[in-house]
């Protein structure tokens, strides 16, 4: 794993995963975070990332970029096995991560609402949808950055 990493350009790469059609939110997300700091995650994490876009499963419940950032920090501070009481540090992390969403979008977690009256398929979704992307590749990042003592090549 590099010691080392672009905030920025996880983002980027997050945003133009999804914009070029490779992957959908969550998978970009998780893909980008991967690639970016060279882990030795096999690819079927990112599968693992394929069900939640459009709100879990198109249910437009919880955005799928907000599942893929927490997916991406369970991978660096989860448990693998029960009773590991590490699990608390993760939840709060997961926690900081949808609550930055939260505060960014009007209290609001639910892909529903931050598509009502868009055309899934028209242009402004789509931006909304990689903005957000970005946003939270980003977020998942910095936290990873400052939890791990990792230097952002940025500052």
């Amino acid at each position: 794993m590099k010691k080392e990493v672009s905030i920025k350009k996880i983002r980027r790469d997050a945003e133009e995963a999804f914009r070029r059609g490779d992957f959908y939110c969550s998978e970009a997300i998780v893909s980008s975070i991967k690639n970016n700091f060279e882990l030795d995650m096999p690819d079927e994490m990112i599968a693992m990332a394929s069900g939640f876009p459009v709100g879990i499963g198109k249910s437009k419940c919880v955005c799928g970029a907000v599942s893929g950032g927490i997916i991406s920090i369970g991978y660096f501070f989860g448990r693998t096995k029960g009773g590991d009481p590490k699990v608390q540090k993760t939840l709060e992390l997961a926690n900081e991560l949808q609550q930055s969403f939260k505060d960014n979008h009007n209290g609001v977690l639910c892909c529903k609402i931050h598509t009502k009256g868009m055309d899934m398929g028209s242009g402004e979704h789509k931006s909304q949808c990689i903005s957000f992307t970005g946003e939270i590749a980003q977020k998942a990042a910095e936290i990873i950055v400052r939890e791990l003592d990792l230097v952002n090549t940025d500052e």
